[in-house]
């Protein structure tokens, strides 16, 4: 039994490496990594990466001023300090292990700040749904506005949505809705009889509360502020880097769009930061908008690889030392609770 444990573990923790490195060398496969080391020393502007970094941190420190907005119609109060810094540290937790971020905010906030753990992981998923809404909303308007680009990006990536759907019969969904209806109900006989079926209950139940926390939250105008800071963070993070290199810099804002929103979707593969699917997912708009948009501007196969490789290396490092960072204000902040509980006995 330990033994399949610690295999299920192990599989959890390497197949996403792995994907994101098969990714990773077959597009890099041919490619000559001295370039990377002459753009970043001499054909990069490294003021507009600077410059795009400070955007990098708003976005989680919103996201950590929102989440504590939302904890509070569900009685918990944590210090806002404490709700920035398990954002820094959820992001880089899960460069290790892809999504355990969530998990890991909500154990911060838990053992720091006595939150509850089932109300805080109900709101991350209210907090998610607005994120998924906002994100559709965008893709959907950037849909109609390059129609043709993202038309030939899923040509060349075979994605086809009616290629898909084709494989299934009628009967086939039919099958498909009973099978999901059969777990869900042996799922739920399951849990009726195992013993810890109240605890499940209850911690469901502190779930849904975090999940409808949104309705009750005192001050929407600010929530939504805080969510459009938290995307338009997010966005010049990212755009600001196509003025570090010249075959970006002509672009333009609608390639920088497209290329968030795609790169946006691809990073849903649970590969670290990302790598990998947003990797290629962004190098092929790049491509393809470039051929198709620039006005005769293109960009080559390895100036978008340079770009791709570039941007992400270097922010992914933004979120490794923020997550040190916030490691290090926790330990303290803990240390010095304890410190405080002391003097105050004796």
């Amino acid at each position: 039994m330990r033994r399949s444990k610690i295999l299920n573990v192990a599989v959890k923790l390497l197949l996403p490496v792995i994907l994101g490195s098969v990714i990773l060398y077959w597009m890099y496969r041919d490619f000559d990594f001295k370039r990377i080391e002459r753009v970043m020393l001499y054909d990069m502007d490294w003021t507009w990466m600077i410059l795009s970094l400070p955007f990098g941190i708003t976005a989680q420190l919103f996201r950590g001023i929102r989440w504590r907005q939302t904890l509070e119609p569900v009685g918990e109060r944590p210090r806002l300090s404490t709700c920035v810094n398990s954002i820094f540290l959820s992001y880089a937790a899960s460069l290790v292990v892809p999504r355990i971020g969530e998990f890991t905010r909500c154990g911060v906030l838990h053992r720091c700040d006595g939150v509850s753990f089932a109300k805080a992981l109900g709101t991350v998923v209210t907090e998610r749904a607005i994120d998924t809404l906002l994100v559709m909303i965008v893709t959907a308007l950037t849909l109609l506005a390059q129609m043709k680009i993202f038309g030939n990006f899923f040509l060349s990536t075979g994605t086809s949505l009616d290629s898909v759907l084709s494989k299934f019969s009628a009967t086939g969904y039919l099958v498909t809705a009973i099978c999901i209806v059969a777990v869900l109900l042996l799922l739920h006989f399951l849990l009726r009889r195992l013993s810890f079926y109240d605890k499940v209950k209850t911690t469901l139940s502190g779930i849904w509360q975090g999940m409808t926390s949104l309705k009750s939250v005192k001050n929407i105008p600010l929530f939504i502020l805080l969510t459009l800071g938290i995307w338009g963070s997010y966005f010049l993070h990212y755009y600001l880097t196509f003025f570090c290199f010249d075959f970006t810099s002509q672009l333009g804002l609608m390639c920088g769009l497209a290329t968030f929103v795609v790169g946006s979707i691809a990073v849903i593969v649970p590969t670290p930061n990302g790598a990998g699917p947003w990797h290629f997912a962004v190098k092929t708009m790049l491509l393809l908008y470039g051929a198709t948009l620039a006005g005769g501007t293109t960009i080559t196969a390895d100036e978008a690889l340079s770009f791709v490789l570039i941007v992400h290396t270097v922010q992914t490092m933004l979120v490794i030392l923020l997550g040190v960072a916030a490691w290090i204000a926790i330990g303290i902040t803990k240390k010095k609770n304890i410190t405080d509980l002391k003097n105050s006995i004796l």
